[in-house]
């Protein structure tokens, strides 16, 4: 298998300084048992481990992560405060309600899964047509492809890609299982669409809106952020912070949409005396990596870390 590159953390001292700041709660240690923060998408263990520096004795930090990777990565720490389950972040909805003071979700994709062509993600390696976060489980892109219809495929790489040439790409996609077989590898995937995307802006390879569409579709990223979410909201204790680092418009989007619908006081019109719902979330700050950062690390360059802090009053 082809080495792995050093992954470098987005955002690293920005996120965990966000997470672990001065809300009202999180001053001193909840009860006996400490403050318990989690790491929803552990990667390669980057804020973990500057978080766990960070946090007191009795403090905790339990990780998500459902690459078999990251699991293995997370073994080479062996500080008690610290454990990780081998599951998608929308299994924060399984912690117990008000106990979490610091929930991260750092949405981007590892530079390890990019740039390993074992694991199918990119358009500029040849590899199996993959992309599963956890190749242990569920259908891969190749699968689904080999059965999808044309306003399927369209669909997907329309929703989650912003593709304007989404149906010729599925056209030619389909055209080409019935003439010669189902695609198997990303080059034959990318040279597929880079014959039919004539246009594209400068830059950028004509598979690139392809690619992340069929890896949002098929790690049901959207969905799994969306429930984790809305997870928060219940987990959260007062004054516990919600960080969310993400990559692409579409991510930035619903973490946008999110925050801003729990920051207001909703008015019922049919009852304009009523006392309005407490709002549940405060946001807090919008970060963008540094010129510095972006210098070192172009990867970063689309990143935006927005926080938000739980409110006082419970849902």
């Amino acid at each position: 298998m082809t080495a792995a590159p050093q992954h470098v953390t987005v955002l690293l001292n920005e996120a965990v300084d966000a997470l672990l700041g001065s809300g009202p709660s999180l001053d001193v240690s909840a009860a006996a048992g400490g403050r318990l923060f989690v790491d929803a998408t552990f990667g390669r263990g980057g804020h973990t481990r500057l978080m766990l520096s960070r946090l007191g004795p009795s403090d905790r930090v339990l990780a998500f992560d459902k690459d078999p990777e990251a699991i293995a990565e997370a073994a080479r720490i062996s500080d008690a405060r610290f454990s990780i389950r081998h599951q998608g972040f929308r299994h924060v909805d399984e912690l117990a309600a008000g106990s979490v003071h610091g929930l991260l979700m750092d949405l981007g994709v590892s530079s390890p899964q990019i740039d390993v062509s074992e694991r199918g993600f990119s358009f500029r390696r040849e590899g199996p047509l993959d992309m599963r976060m956890d190749p242990t489980r569920g259908n891969s892109v190749a699968d689904w492809l080999a059965s999808a219809q044309v306003d399927e495929i369209a669909e997907v790489i329309r929703d989650y890609g912003e593709e304007r040439f989404a149906f010729p790409i599925a056209k030619a996609i389909v055209a080409r299982r019935q003439a010669s077989g189902p695609l198997g590898t990303t080059l034959e995937l990318a040279q597929l669409v880079a014959s039919v995307v004539k246009t594209r802006e400068a830059g950028q390879d004509p598979a690139t809106r392809t690619f992340q569409a069929l890896r949002i579709f098929i790690n049901a990223e959207l969905e799994e952020l969306q429930q984790a979410l809305d997870a928060s909201l219940r987990l959260l204790v007062p004054g516990g912070r919600l960080v969310v680092i993400s990559f692409h418009s579409l991510e930035d989007r619903i973490v946008k949409q999110f925050m801003a619908k729990h920051t207001k006081e909703v008015f019922d019109r049919r009852a304009p005396f009523a006392v309005p719902p407490a709002m549940k979330l405060r946001t807090l700050d919008r970060i963008k990596p540094s010129a510095a950062e972006v210098a070192a690390n172009p990867r970063s360059r689309s990143a935006i870390l927005r926080v938000a802090e739980r409110t006082e009053v419970l849902a």
